[in-house]
């Protein structure tokens, strides 16, 4: 396993859909495991494939506090099938987005279908934290930041803050 660069707005790359995944197969696994490592590196609870550059419909999550063991969870190819009908805001930041915290309001359940490690069809019922994460890194997959659930105005200066920074970092991507 490898710790993998992550990027970081404004980095048009985040702003790519991802494709459908073929195949689980080893290396896709072995992302999968890379995508973990770079993910409790940073640290974080949620990456999708996006965030380091592979444009894969894919995304890793561990939710288990500290202190716990850790609960890593691999889905690919999500697809939310239905939300709920009640709404929960959380303040949410994101790795590429690093030291940036908004409050997001979403639908407080969510069910996703999706494939797991073995290639087998899954379908999960998340509500809390796993639903507005879930959400979140779909998001990623289809291009979507978590600053456009904010307002126009909180989103353009974060946007010109991060293109400032990128001015001033160096050009290979790497973070921490």
């Amino acid at each position: 396993m490898s710790i993998k660069p992550l990027i970081i707005l404004p980095d048009p790359v985040l702003r790519q859909v991802s494709k459908l995944v073929g195949q689980v197969d080893a290396p896709l696994l072995k992302l999968a495991d890379d995508m973990l490592e770079t993910m409790y590196d940073a640290p974080g609870i949620g990456l999708a494939a996006i965030q380091i550059g592979e444009p894969l419909r894919m995304l890793v999550i561990d939710l288990a506090k500290e202190g716990e063991p850790p609960a890593p969870q691999l889905f690919i190819n999500p697809e939310i099938v239905e939300t709920g009908e009640g709404r929960a805001v959380y303040e949410e930041g994101c790795l590429s987005i690093p030291d940036y915290y908004a409050e997001v309001e979403r639908p407080a359940t969510v069910r996703v279908k999706y494939l797991d490690r073995d290639g087998k069809l899954q379908e999960i019922d998340a509500e809390g934290l796993l639903a507005t994460c879930l959400q979140h890194e779909i998001d990623h997959l289809n291009g979507v930041l978590f600053i456009d659930h904010i307002s126009k105005l909180k989103r353009d200066m974060v946007v010109k803050k991060f293109k400032k920074l990128a001015k001033d970092r160096p050009p290979n991507r790497m973070v921490g």
